[in-house]
């Protein structure tokens, strides 16, 4: 896809350097596919490969790989459960897989992956993804976050107070009223650009009301802010 960019966000690059990466499926041959397409770029780095998640935990231990590509379908530990441990760990896990099923991409985003893409995706956009979740941004691929955000309309919308035990999130009374009107754009799975033309602000502005939300309320992303979001019903399934 030349000269496009279909990550959201994602062609506003700041230098980040070499971008070291830890490649995980139980095919060695789709590894080294991977592998290919990744080395090829200036500004990556495999630094080491595992073939499950028990492997990939040990090698991103050892190896400290800016971002772990992983499946989700392998023996012995999944990617989902490895997930689990590396996003708890600190880790920034970008998953992708052939299976475009929803219990896979809620699972998996549940789990703390910063992304989630399907396999086929185009080498330019997955290595826009790499950048964007080594960067600290959170993708989904477009055409799977409709459905993302609707499993999580399908539950109970609840107050901000009633997820959070009578207080609401920690840092919910923090927020002004601004940051709550782009939290909720970003619930809804809207890029910086597209926020700050709804709300008829900059995207510098926006990045930096975006940075405040994460912040205030302790999340990692964009993906934990939309959990949040559709969990606390700030955001009504009809969205």
């Amino acid at each position: 896809m030349a000269g496009a960019c279909s990550v959201p966000d994602a062609c506003d690059f700041e230098v980040l350097g070499v971008i070291k990466l830890l490649v995980v499926d139980d095919e060695a041959l789709v590894r080294f596919g991977f592998k290919l397409i990744l080395d090829a770029e200036d500004d990556f780095e495999v630094v080491g490969e595992a073939g499950d998640g028990h492997e990939a935990i040990e090698a991103a231990r050892r190896l400290r790989p800016d971002v772990v590509l992983i499946d989700i379908r392998m023996p012995r530990l999944d990617g989902v459960e490895a997930t689990r441990t590396l996003a708890a760990e600190g880790f920034k896990v970008l998953i992708l897989t052939t299976f475009d099923l929803d219990e896979y991409l809620f699972n998996g985003v549940k789990a703390g992956a910063s992304g989630f893409l399907l396999k086929d995706v185009p080498p330019d956009d997955l290595a826009d993804a790499v950048r964007a979740v080594a960067r600290g941004d959170a993708l989904v691929e477009p055409r799977m976050t409709r459905r993302l955000l609707s499993e999580f309309a399908r539950g109970p919308a609840r107050s901000p107070a009633a997820a959070g035990g009578g207080s609401g999130p920690t840092g919910w009374k923090e927020l002004t009223d601004r940051e709550l009107e782009v939290f909720g754009e970003m619930a809804r799975g809207l890029t910086n650009a597209e926020i700050a033309e709804a709300l008829f602000i900059s995207e510098t502005t926006v990045k930096t009301h975006v940075a405040h939300v994460l912040t205030k309320l302790q999340l990692r992303d964009r993906v934990q802010a939309v959990v949040l979001a559709y969990e606390c019903g700030l955001v009504p399934p009809s969205s």
